[in-house]
């Protein structure tokens, strides 16, 4: 089995941190929203990845090579952005019929993986959830069988939303489906839906079976991207690295600080994740992202999201600040 993850949007509701890092690399609870998700797949026994990268890919591209050089990657890339169907597409020849894992760049869910992948059937994940509408959306028969997807439905007929988790066993079906929508031009607002490609095999004989998720974290917005860090905090417990240097600071758990990182006179946490290499000098953090090689003098930080290689000195703000910046409050 191959597992397949798209990682080629632009992430333009992370902005300003996704003008300089794709949203996969974001940091999130000590690790990035990508390690998350391969993590998984590989602790389940999946040993080839096939990433479709497009905008700073070759970010993507340099944290999987560092990060898992014994695992076998491929990089495939996505110059126009023409929908989830469309990047799928892209992978046809390295597949090669195997059965497939995909698994969008954005989602962090916790699951069975292993049960998922065993399963005699295709699997789809899903979620019950109060508003469909923005979601590719399951339509289910009494035995967990899946009838019909559909891509952000006006008027859902089922609030079973697709957390975008999706194993295929028939590749080879999903690949003709997927030609069918482009000899068709069958789009699903103004894209080339992976829904509506499952829609199709549903509707030539394909079975899926559903399988409910136990959670399912969001990291598209910042206030969505704070909260998930704070709830995988508490779910796997606070790590500090040896290196880090503390001068009369206090770490309210949990957090997360990375390797190299110096701590004077500051009061750090709850729910605060640090990467590599910052400073936090006379400063008070909590429930904050704060990413690496930052700086932080005399501030207080309350659920705001820094970027790398950023300064920020002098009084107290809720910010969203990228990477490579300055702020000077004084």
């Amino acid at each position: 089995m191959k597992a397949i993850i798209p990682v080629a949007g632009a992430g333009t509701k992370l902005r300003p941190h996704t003008y300089t890092q794709p949203k996969a690399l974001i940091p999130l609870a000590g690790k990035t929203i990508l390690s998350f998700i391969v993590d998984q797949l590989h602790d389940a026994g999946i040993q080839e990845f096939i990433f479709i990268v497009g905008y700073l890919g070759e970010k993507i591209q340099e944290y999987v090579k560092q990060t898992y050089p014994d695992l076998t990657c491929h990089f495939v890339y996505q110059n126009e952005r023409l929908g989830t169907g469309h990047a799928i597409e892209l992978t046809k020849s390295i597949v090669n019929d195997d059965e497939v894992f995909v698994v969008l760049g954005d989602t962090i869910c916790e699951y069975d993986v292993k049960e998922v992948i065993e399963s005699e059937y295709s699997m789809l994940g899903i979620k019950k959830v109060d508003d469909p509408r923005n979601f590719g959306v399951a339509e289910l028969d009494d035995d967990g069988f899946i009838e019909h997807v559909i891509e952000k439905p006006a008027i859902p007929k089922s609030n079973m939303a697709l957390v975008g988790l999706y194993k295929i066993k028939e590749s080879h079906f999903l690949y003709e489906c997927l030609e069918y929508l482009f000899k068709e031009d069958i789009r699903s607002y103004g894209e080339y839906n992976l829904t509506d490609a499952l829609d199709c095999m549903l509707k030539r004989g394909a079975k899926f079976k559903s399988f409910k998720v136990k959670n399912w974290f969001d990291c598209g917005k910042k206030e969505t991207l704070l909260e998930t860090n704070a709830i995988l905090l508490k779910k796997y417990g606070a790590v500090v690295h040896e290196t880090v240097q503390n001068e009369n600071a206090i770490i309210i758990p949990p957090v997360s600080i990375g390797p190299g990182c110096t701590l004077k006179n500051a009061i750090i946490g709850p729910h605060v994740a640090i990467g590599a290499n910052t400073t936090v000098f006379f400063s008070t953090v909590r429930d904050s992202i704060i990413g690496s090689y930052t700086h932080l003098f005399e501030v207080v930080l309350d659920n705001s999201l820094i970027g790398s290689d950023a300064s920020v000195k002098g009084l107290s703000r809720s910010l969203n600040i990228g990477d490579n910046t300055e702020i000077d409050f004084g």
